[in-house]
């Protein structure tokens, strides 16, 4: 009789081991979660990531502290995951200079294809081109031209070398045969303010800008959608204006490699129900945004494809860092 309880008292011991990992499991998340956002506070990217991180703080119950680590060119959040634990406790917002960089980098930070687990794509930006309001440029036309006759002497503001605004406006340099001068900052912030200040010509950036053009302090030349957006239904896109790109960088939220499926699951769901809440919605329609989820398979293979796809185009017009 002893040895049969003593029996039975190893087995329930071993199978509570067992159950240990699991029951934790199920508890994910049970304290709060970092999420990175690699621009700084303000800005299109930082406003909307804190919207969304609200939203699934409801869905997950416990709270998403945004931290943001600015410059780089956006790959600073991405740089913190490799080496982080992962167990869903550390996140970063994934813009696509996270691609990109790499593939310009003599010795490259990270590998995207294997440090990371990409859990869910979010939506992508509305990006512009803005001068000042008493700039002599009236249209995009008339900027190409000035810019061509007086090659490197114009100067353009974008967020940070390998972001989809500098690689874009390299494309048309490259299509317009123009030479651009590129002056990197750290955020639409700083961008911003330089142009204002008249240390630029013109900005190449995200959304951030709009309240300016509303407020008539800039001027929007053109926009880089499929279609023109819609609070700014006066300004062209690229191809109405004969320049055969759309750009507009579809982003998401990645973690470190290796994360648990159940987790990434937990993560990709309490986010995809956030990006539907009216408090993200109503952000995604103030910056000219639209909700673009993925699931973490789909998300994954989307960015296989533009690792190659951006690898081409990077080899192509020769970008280094």
């Amino acid at each position: 009789m002893t040895i049969s309880l003593g029996r039975r008292a190893a087995l329930a011991l071993g199978a509570a081991s067992l159950a240990a990992p699991a029951l934790a499991q199920a508890r994910y998340p049970d304290r709060p979660i970092r999420l990175y956002v690699p621009y700084g506070a303000g800005g299109t990217t930082d406003v909307q990531m804190r919207a969304l991180c609200e939203g699934a703080t409801r869905r997950l119950g416990q709270p998403i502290v945004v931290e943001n680590r600015t410059g780089a060119g956006g790959i600073l959040g991405a740089q913190a995951l490799v080496g982080a634990r992962p167990d869903g406790y550390t996140l970063s917002q994934m813009p696509v200079s996270v691609l990109r960089y790499p593939q310009m980098a003599q010795r490259p930070p990270f590998d995207p294809m294997k440090d990371f687990t990409w859990i869910l794509q979010v939506t992508g930006y509305l990006f512009g081109v803005v001068v000042k309001a008493d700039a002599p440029w009236q249209t995009f036309p008339e900027f190409l031209a000035y810019a061509k006759a007086n090659r490197g002497r114009v100067t353009y503001g974008t967020p940070g070398v390998g972001t989809s605004l500098h690689i874009t406006m390299e494309q048309i340099a490259s299509q317009q045969g123009i030479e651009f001068v590129h002056v990197p900052f750290r955020g639409v912030a700083e961008n911003m303010q330089a142009l204002l200040g008249g240390q630029i010509n013109a900005t190449a950036d995200s959304s951030g800008w709009a309240e300016l053009v509303r407020s008539g302090q800039f001027r929007l030349l053109c926009t880089w959608g499929p279609q023109r957006a819609k609070s700014f239904p006066d300004a062209p896109t690229l191809r109405e204006l004969g320049i055969d790109i759309v750009s507009d960088s579809p982003f998401g939220i990645g973690g470190p490699a290796g994360m648990d499926p159940a987790v990434v699951e937990t993560l990709q769901n309490a986010f995809r129900d956030a990006i539907q809440d009216p408090a993200h919605l109503a952000i995604l329609e103030r910056f000219d945004m639209a909700p673009a989820y993925l699931d973490s398979a789909a998300y994954s293979a989307a960015v296989r494809r533009q690792f190659t796809e951006d690898g081409e185009m990077i080899r192509r017009l020769n970008l280094r860092v």
